[in-house]
């Protein structure tokens, strides 16, 4: 059963007696590259989905291509009130791995979180994802000339720039790099 927001408020009573929950949004983890896959499929069962995609310049050996890719890619959020149902009937698609949360629980998303997201992507700049890194987490150079050096990330520095340490023959050397040339280990 799909209950959509206007319809449903927090333990709204519905003439019928029955209690409606209000849909929370949540993170459906995708099997890798399924996201675009998922969201058809959702949208096909008329389950309120959102799928946040920016564009990018692809290269090829022969050519430049425009090509959109999901921002959190592996990620699709969905809308919906928590229940075996309708865990059931999203996770029964093709694709589907499990809905992000703890200890097998679904955790709700704020939906401010989600508006702040759709307000990102409709306004005019360019945006970009960037690893959640925390200070101690072990890190790898992906890009530029230190490329496939490991090390901790020992400060962030602004909201763009990280300095790692690398451990070095016993000895440490620190140095700043964006946050876009480094992934999580």
């Amino acid at each position: 059963m799909i209950i959509r927001p206007e319809e449903a408020a927090p333990f709204r009573e519905r003439p019928s007696g029955r209690i409606l929950l209000k849909p929370e949004w949540y993170a459906l983890y995708t099997r890798s590259r399924f996201e675009k896959k998922m969201l058809s499929e959702l949208t096909d069962r008329n389950i309120e989905v959102f799928l946040p995609m920016r564009e990018i310049l692809s290269r090829w050996k022969d050519r430049k291509k425009r090509i959109w890719i999901p921002l959190f890619p592996g990620y699709i959020f969905v809308n919906h009130v928590d229940t075996s149902e309708n865990r059931f009937r999203v996770l029964n698609i093709p694709g589907a791995v499990r809905f992000v949360g703890v200890e097998g629980h679904a955790d709700p998303i704020p939906e401010e979180q989600i508006l702040s997201v759709r307000r990102f992507l409709e306004s005019s700049i360019a945006i970009d994802s960037y690893p959640y890194l925390q200070v101690g987490t072990r890190v790898e150079v992906i890009a530029g000339p230190l490329r496939g050096i490991q090390g901790i990330l020992v400060e962030k520095r602004g909201r763009f720039r990280f300095v790692i340490q690398v451990d070095l023959i016993r000895q440490a050397v620190s140095v700043e790099i964006d946050a876009s040339d480094v992934r999580p280990i």
